[in-house]
């Protein structure tokens, strides 16, 4: 059966323990404080978790007079959550008009009806003239550096705001946010979502009874609370491991 909802995880992850059929000694609440931690490890380290999104901006006077932007201040738009991360801006200069008035264009349209006339159109031409196109952009329009903390809220772009921005200038965002699973309620259904969701209150149960160990149980076992700590601490950093090794996302964006 898949599971679609918080409420079904939580009651999934207790099955897998053992209940209805075994009590498990852990508090409604520690189950919940649980499942947020399962939650926020998956977005911070699952490409599941996340959304890559371009997010359009505009700059507004308290920006310019804080020389940063506050990111509360960003509609991460359907995503529904908060920012992840943010790998660039894009500056739109409303200056320079675009389709197929730009200068870009004029230039590959000149340039390849001139080589189809002549006979000398070629795709290494084509190539040299979009790499010295890219050139001339990256030498009078060089991309802005940033910076981006998810603790304080702030993008730091490293430039003159007062000369580079004004009123009304619009940027785009390039950023990852993280999925809300309300939203987007498959994410409680993934598999290594729900071992780790188990492994955490696991944990927790066994961190509750750690004074006891050969507590007896219905059919004649024995409950060891040490044993079953150490037994959930391993499972949950095989877990970690796989999840790092084979689903996170590339570190070349700045986290905060």
């Amino acid at each position: 059966m898949a599971i679609t909802s918080r409420e079904d995880l939580k009651d999934y992850a207790l099955r897998r323990l053992g209940f209805p059929v075994i009590e498990i000694n852990v508090d409604d609440a520690q189950v919940e404080d649980r499942i947020d931690d399962a939650l926020q490890f998956f977005s911070q380290y699952h490409f599941d978790g996340v959304e890559k999104v371009y997010v359009p901006y505009i700059i507004t006077q308290t920006d310019i007079n804080n020389k940063y932007i506050n990111t509360n201040n960003i509609n991460a738009g359907s995503s529904g959550g908060e920012i992840v991360s943010i790998m660039k801006i894009h500056i739109i200069d409303q200056s320079t008009q675009s389709g197929m008035f730009s200068v870009q264009y004029q230039l590959m349209l000149n340039d390849y009806f001139n080589g189809f006339l002549t006979g000398t159109s070629n795709l290494n031409y084509y190539d040299t003239t979009k790499q010295y196109l890219s050139l001339l952009q990256q030498f009078l329009s060089p991309e802005k550096q940033i910076q981006f903390s998810r603790v304080t809220n702030k993008l730091s772009i490293q430039a003159d705001w007062s000369e580079t921005f004004k009123v009304g200038d619009k940027i785009l965002v390039e950023a990852f946010v993280a999925l809300n699973p309300e939203t987007y309620p498959e994410i409680y259904n993934d598999l290594l979502l729900k071992k780790y969701v188990t492994a955490l209150i696991k944990r927790q149960w066994a961190a509750n009874l750690s004074k006891f160990s050969n507590i007896p149980l219905p059919g004649g076992a024995r409950f060891d609370a040490a044993t079953m700590y150490s037994d959930a601490t391993t499972e949950l950093s095989q877990i970690e491991d796989t999840v790092q090794s084979k689903y996170e996302l590339p570190v070349d964006f700045m986290v905060g």
